[in-house]
C-alpha cells in the first residue's frame, strides 16, 4: 500500500467509526474555548470538563475574569495542575483582549499566539473549533497515531504539524485531527496498547510497530 492509499485508508476508516464528533472541550463561545484549551495542557479533558462550570459560573467573559484575582482563578482550576502558570495565563490574556481586542477574542494566529500562554496548538484549536479556519492542531494523541502510521518522523510536533498538513486534504483538516484524537483514545492508547484492537496501525502501521 502506498503512501497516498494509506491516507484514504486512514481517512475512510475514521468516517466510519466517527461520523460525528463533537468538540471534546465544553465551551459557549470562542473565549470559554480558549480559557478550556489552556486548561487542558497536562490535563485531561474530562477533568476540564468538571472544573470549567465552576469558573464560568463566576467568569465567561474576559471583562468578569478580570474582576476575580489570579489566586481566585488559581483555588478554582488547581485540580488541572500547573494552576499557578495556567492562572496568571487567564488572567494575563483576559486583560489583553480587552485591552487590545475590545473584548473579542482574535480569529487569527498571530494575535492568539501573542497571548500570555497561548502557543500554537492552543491558537490552532481555537482557530480550527471556534471560527472554523482549516487547522490541524497537534497534540499528544496525533503525534503519537502519525508516529504509528508511518506518516511522520515522530522528531517533534512542528514536523508532525507539516506532514499532516501535507498528506491531508485541507477540507478535512478540522474534523480529521478530532477523528484521530478520538481514535487513539479508543484504539490505539499510549498505555496498555493492543495492535489487534488497534485496526488502522495493524494493517498500515510503522513495520517496527507490527512485527
Amino acid at each position: 500500500m502506498n503512501r497516498k492509499d494509506k491516507v484514504n485508508f486512514i481517512i475512510d476508516t475514521l468516517e466510519l467509526l466517527y461520523p460525528e464528533v463533537p468538540i471534546p472541550l465544553n465551551h459557549t463561545d470562542s473565549y470559554t474555548l480558549l480559557v478550556a484549551v489552556l486548561l487542558s495542557a497536562q490535563c485531561t479533558d474530562q477533568r476540564v470538563n468538571k472544573i470549567t462550570p465552576t469558573l464560568f459560573k463566576k467568569a465567561n467573559n474576559p471583562y468578569d475574569m478580570v474582576k476575580l484575582s489570579v489566586t481566585d482563578i488559581e483555588n478554582i482550576i488547581r485540580p488541572c495542575g500547573l494552576s499557578p502558570m495556567k492562572s496568571k495565563g487567564i488572567y494575563g490574556l483576559s486583560k489583553i483582549i480587552i485591552e487590545k481586542h475590545n473584548g473579542i477574542v482574535p480569529s487569527n494566529f498571530a494575535d492568539l499566539e501573542e497571548l500570555p500562554s497561548v502557543g500554537h496548538k492552543t491558537a490552532s484549536v481555537v482557530m480550527s473549533q471556534a471560527f472554523g479556519f482549516p487547522a490541524f492542531p497537534v497534540d499528544t494523541h496525533i503525534h503519537r497515531m502519525m508516529y504509528r502510521w508511518s506518516l511522520s518522523s515522530g522528531k517533534n510536533v512542528i514536523i508532525t504539524e507539516k506532514d499532516a498538513k501535507r498528506l491531508f486534504p485541507k477540507d478535512l483538516w478540522n474534523k480529521l485531527h478530532l477523528q484521530i484524537i478520538y481514535y487513539a483514545r479508543e484504539y490505539s492508547p499510549a498505555r496498555g496498547w493492543n495492535i489487534e484492537k488497534d485496526i488502522i496501525t495493524k494493517k498500515i502501521g510503522r513495520k517496527s510497530l507490527i512485527k
